[in-house]
């Protein structure tokens, strides 16, 4: 496949939304223009929640092709449709891509969040199976640790262009450092 390379924030929205729509609504999938905007501005499931148009959907969906994360097929319709390629340009499997769509649809989280939501989409019966995957996936690149091991522990995808992680990472570290230390 080619090179998986970092995607910006409508690009990660856009994937995001192929991987959860064909994981969830297999029916309706792949995906028209209009579909495909639709679950880009859906307010469930989104953080941040964007208000995206075809334009500027259809112009992510065109650097995703040139990437070979996404492709357009016809069906029966003249319509085109789209389709994530993201097992095959990320090179992972079900659960893997379940996990790597969430975090794409949502950005860093905690690791029991993160189990809870890629659970809609495949079955990830508990932490130690997700840490499994997560370490795996981590090896690759493909996801960032954000705090130490334990509870809470905070990651993101990693496909974040490097400034925008180093804003993740700083953020978060305010964040931490905000908070009153916990009696001993």
């Amino acid at each position: 496949g080619k090179a998986v390379r970092p995607l910006e924030a409508i690009e990660r929205r856009v994937l995001g939304v192929l991987i959860e729509k064909g994981k969830t609504t297999p029916d309706q999938y792949p995906l028209s223009l209009n579909a495909l905007v639709t679950g880009c501005n859906q307010k469930s499931n989104r953080d941040p929640v964007m208000t995206l148009d075809e334009e500027q959907v259809m112009r992510a969906v065109r650097s995703l092709q040139a990437a070979g994360a996404v492709a357009e097929v016809f069906g029966s319709g003249k319509l085109p449709r789209y389709r994530h390629l993201a097992y095959e340009w990320l090179g992972v499997g079900k659960e893997e891509l379940a996990i790597l769509g969430e975090l794409l649809l949502r950005g860093e989280q905690t690791e029991g969040d993160l189990r809870g939501r890629a659970s809609r989409m495949d079955e990830i019966p508990d932490l130690t199976t997700l840490r499994s995957h997560l370490d795996r996936l981590a090896e690759r690149g493909l996801v960032v640790w954000l705090s130490p091991p334990g509870r809470g522990r905070m990651l993101t995808h990693g496909l974040l262009p490097e400034e925008k992680l180093e804003k993740v990472r700083r953020e978060l570290g305010a964040a931490a450092a905000a908070k009153p230390a916990r009696p001993p």
